[in-house]
């Protein structure tokens, strides 16, 4: 016969350990949340709402992989096109108000960044900053640019 109060004592350490679980889910949604980018400021984000956008950021980073890998095969000449097909390459990533630009191309290619530069302000976009790297053969580019609020509200 077990001694009386040991039924609430092994109650007490259930509810214990289900209140560290739920402290624990709670710190791992919280990181969770945390990784996802353009997360709406507002608290208390449903978990399945938060557990679809993670999902559709993994499959966006799997494809971004993706594209990368082909890039890269591309510049290194992998992938069998002839020299002129790879000589411009163009990625926009919108990140909600932010958008980023790269661009790469051979350097015996004439390329105008000015030109760029304008038609993105002709579009209601104002660039913060721009650089680029030359590597072997290749000029690669970056523009970060911030969407105009008039343009923030088309969207």
């Amino acid at each position: 016969m077990q001694p009386r109060g040991s039924g609430s004592s092994s109650k007490l350490d259930r509810n214990e350990i289900e209140k560290s679980r739920r402290l624990q889910l709670k710190d791992l949604y919280s990181k969770l949340a945390s990784l996802i980018p353009n997360q709406p400021s507002e608290e208390g984000l449903p978990l399945r709402d938060m557990l679809k956008q993670a999902t559709k950021y993994v499959v966006e980073l799997q494809q971004n992989v993706e594209e990368l890998k082909q890039r890269k095969a591309a510049l290194k000449g992998d992938e069998g096109g002839s020299k002129e097909e790879r000589l411009l390459v163009l990625m926009v990533r919108n990140m909600g108000s932010t958008l980023e630009v790269n661009l790469s191309t051979g350097l015996d290619k004439e390329f105008k960044l000015h030109e760029v530069l304008s038609v993105l302000k002709e579009e209601g976009v104002e660039v913060v900053s721009a650089s680029y790297t030359t590597v072997g053969n290749q000029i690669f580019y970056t523009i970060h640019a911030q969407l105009i609020r008039a343009v923030l509200l088309q969207l």
